[in-house]
């Protein structure tokens, strides 16, 4: 969820043609039922949401996976889910299959899930834990580090050291997994690096310990998930749980709706939540927004927001949920720093975090993971009970997948058209929509 600020949007009746195409008495159909993709593209009009085939398209989607997916960095994990050598995790991507492991050095790796004898999957359990790495065809076998160290029966001829399994690029930033497929990686990566390695180097992630993990999956397309959690217009008759934590005003409003004394309200809360930003730059705890949209290679958003009430986790009651606080921590009172990309939104505080990333599985079809970081000394039942820890990101969560599957219903109707976005409330969803079409023409989806 972000605030409103920024950016205004124009909009005039006069947008997208009509929906229905006239093709003689009694037929009709949707105009952008068999549009083509660059055609889509260039008529994409800045401040609307998408057309439905953006949405709804079985085409649209296979290049959604390759250009977002495979040729962009990705957030996939973290890495306390891999805290032991051996540990191996295996995330799936449309047909891609990627293993994340931990070496004998202790170091995250990643590898492609394909054994280089005939081309079978190595693990087929979501996460597993090993010594080696056997195909489970003809058992050849690899190291933690990828090296391939038996392979039966193949005579003096064969090149070992050309055999090893396939390197995929990976970045840990903070206990943040990235990796990206394409061999040229977006090299901005160093940048994401450098302001993110910053931010979360107070909460230790790399020795955090998981206290949950959770999936859900969303009736809805990738870009729906993603544009619900860029606003929170919906926020207030959605969320009743997370609205505990922060000022209404905070997710946009048009000025001239307030009152006198709503409008007083708000300057003496941008004024605390201001002075208080400053004092934690002070700190030498980096808080200030930093964005990458439009001209960048990877979309990237952080800023620490305060919390209100009584300020210190996304709870119920905004109180901490864990005794003991993330790294060497001692205030609770440390705020909500986000973080997103075009396929994670996350939330870090001073007691635990919550990450979450989205994997597509269909046009229509997402699936919401996330997990939820404790101190790795916290005791569950003793520091903490999960059910609080827990409960706001949870009902959150659902609440939000419940939204994107009636926005998928909509978008698939022969009613749909792309509608206007508020230029109070929506202003991250026009530019991350932006962001989107700037890559598919930069891949060469362009009339």
């Amino acid at each position: 969820m972000s605030g409103c600020s920024g950016g205004v949007i124009h909009w005039r009746c006069s947008s997208y043609p009509s929906i229905f195409t006239d093709y003689g008495a009694g037929h009709t159909m949707n105009a952008y039922t068999k549009t083509p993709l660059t055609n889509l593209v260039a008529n994409y009009r800045r401040g609307y949401s998408l057309p439905a085939e953006f949405y709804t398209s079985q085409d649209v989607f296979d290049i959604d996976l390759d250009v977002f997916f495979r040729r962009h960095w990705i957030i996939v994990g973290v890495a306390a889910d891999i805290a032991e050598p051996g540990d191996v995790r295996k995330v799936d991507v449309g047909t891609t299959s990627i293993l994340l492991l931990r070496d004998d050095d202790m170091e995250v790796r990643a590898f492609h899930n394909v054994c280089r004898h005939r081309g079978a999957r190595m693990v087929n359990e979501d996460k597993t834990s090993v010594g080696r790495l056997v195909c489970p065809y003809h058992q050849w076998s690899y190291n933690l580090s990828g090296n391939l160290v038996h392979a039966a029966h193949m005579g003096k001829g064969l090149d070992w050291s050309c055999h090893g399994l396939k390197p995929v690029n990976l970045r840990v930033i903070g206990g943040i997994i990235f990796i990206c497929m394409a061999e040229d990686a977006p090299s901005d990566i160093d940048e994401i690096a450098t302001v993110l390695g910053e931010r979360l180097e107070p909460y230790d992630l790399k020795n955090a310990r998981i206290a949950l993990a959770k999936t859900i999956i969303e009736p809805g397309n990738w870009k729906l998930s993603v544009d619900n959690n860029r606003e929170c217009y919906h926020c207030e008759g959605s969320h009743p749980e997370l609205s505990n934590t922060f000022v209404s005003l905070d997710i946009g409003f048009d000025p001239d709706e307030l009152g006198d004394e709503e409008r007083e309200d708000y300057v003496r809360h941008c004024e605390i939540a201001g002075a208080q930003v400053e004092v934690w730059e002070s700190q030498g705890f980096p808080s200030r927004k930093v964005e990458r949209y439009e001209g960048s290679e990877t979309l990237f958003r952080t800023e620490r927001f305060v919390i209100t009430g009584a300020g210190e986790s996304h709870t119920l009651d905004g109180k901490a949920a864990s005794r003991k606080l993330l790294g060497s921590l001692k205030e609770p009172r440390f705020g909500d720093m986000h973080l997103h990309t075009h396929n994670s939104w996350s939330h870090f505080f001073a007691d635990h975090a919550v990450v979450s990333w989205i994997i597509p599985l269909a046009a229509d079809r997402t699936a919401l993971h996330s997990v939820w970081l404790v101190n790795n000394d916290a005791q569950e039942g003793v520091d903490y009970d999960l059910n609080r820890l827990s409960e706001v990101w949870i009902a959150t969560n659902q609440q939000d997948a419940d939204l994107v599957s009636i926005a998928q219903l909509g978008v698939a109707s022969m009613a749909y058209q792309p509608g206007p976005l508020s230029e109070f409330c929506e202003t991250t969803v026009d530019r991350n929509i932006a962001w989107y079409i700037e890559r598919l023409k930069a891949h060469g989806y362009k009339a």
